[in-house]
């Protein structure tokens, strides 16, 4: 049984209350003293009784915390935190300015075991997923000096590999007795698990939906992403289309940009063909260079007429400016080895 009460939703906290006497209020209390006042510890929390208290200490239930132990800041504002787990692995996190609005990009596994080989998070493989607390833990210490408007869950890891504790933070940080962030300014990224976009589409709670595209055909995307060869995209397809028959929601999808490998006219014609009926728009990323990788980024003049092509089907599209690059914070770099702990 999870004993952090950081990673309960309140429903869980009302079972819990309920299971020691208590009425359903109190578990109120515990939730907003936890994600509001951000209380360190369980006798912090003043409204409970002392016996109450104890009772919980008792139980070894306790309330966790995340410990920030580098702080790096690039020339365009972007911040990379990098936290220290209480296995002693790390993780890391992100924090985006443009304009007036502030996004965090958060971790949902330390290491991920997609191995997409353009991301340095794939090198590591899967360390471990991250509880519910870890994953809200992030918005938690970042927003306490800074006001954050969204929340994307593009960070280390496959949040559909944890989906329940994924969707359990959703949950804790959509709810209004905590932090209060809409559910259309939270983001769940996925390399493309049809199981977990389906069972996403039943859920009573819809964050955003955004999919880590990357290639028009199987053959291409294969050599990008090990996951083609289990999911195709026509399986990956057939679940985004169940996902907007329940939903009606539009999804993003998420293209990075590797010179000489899926940056051509003719690769963003096959896109639209791909693309025909899906409500959707196309961010289009830069491909980052990290160490260990052999690949290019494309040209502006060739990003431009991709982007035209796309464009010029009636696609929503938008090029992801360069953030982070020289704290190798941008997308495809979280994961530094200097920096984590990791498996090899």
């Amino acid at each position: 049984m999870e004993k952090d009460l950081k990673s309960k939703t309140l429903k869980e906290l009302e079972e819990l209350a309920a299971g020691f006497g208590q009425k359903d209020y109190i578990a109120g209390y515990i939730f907003s003293f936890i994600h509001v006042r951000a209380v360190k510890d369980i006798d912090s929390i003043t409204t409970l009784s002392k016996s109450f208290r104890r009772q919980l200490t008792e139980e070894d239930y306790f309330i966790s915390r995340l410990e920030p132990v580098d702080k790096l800041t690039d020339p365009d504002g972007t911040i990379k935190y990098v936290f220290g787990l209480p296995d002693g692995k790390r993780i890391e996190s992100v924090l985006l300015f443009d304009d007036d609005r502030r996004t965090l990009c958060v971790s949902t596994q330390a290491g991920c075991s997609m191995g997409c080989v353009f991301c340095a998070t794939g090198r590591l493989g899967l360390i471990r997923n991250l509880t519910a607390g870890e994953i809200v833990d992030q918005v938690n210490v970042i927003g306490a000096e800074n006001k954050i408007s969204n929340v994307v869950f593009m960070g280390m890891g496959e949040p559909m590999a944890n989906y329940d504790e994924a969707l359990k933070a959703v949950r804790i940080l959509n709810h209004p007795k905590g932090k209060n962030i809409g559910i259309r300014h939270l983001t769940i990224s996925t390399c493309g698990i049809p199981e977990g976009i389906e069972r996403l589409a039943d859920e009573d709670i819809r964050p955003r939906l955004a999919i880590s595209l990357n290639a028009p055909t199987d053959a291409i995307r294969q050599k990008l992403m090990p996951i083609t060869k289990k999911c195709p995209l026509d399986r990956l397809f057939s679940a985004i289309a169940f996902y907007q028959r329940k939903t009606h929601n539009r999804v993003t999808f998420e293209y990075v940009l590797i010179k000489g490998v899926n940056d051509t006219v003719l690769h963003a014609r096959m896109l639209v063909k791909r693309l025909r009926g899906v409500l959707c728009n196309v961010n289009l990323i830069e491909y980052n260079p990290h160490s260990g990788c052999i690949w290019q980024p494309t040209e502006n003049e060739a990003i431009e007429r991709f982007a035209g092509v796309l464009k010029e089907a009636g696609f929503e599209t938008t090029v992801r400016r360069k953030m982070g690059r020289t704290i190798k914070a941008a997308c495809g770099q979280l994961g530094s080895k200097e920096n984590l702990k990791c498996k090899n």
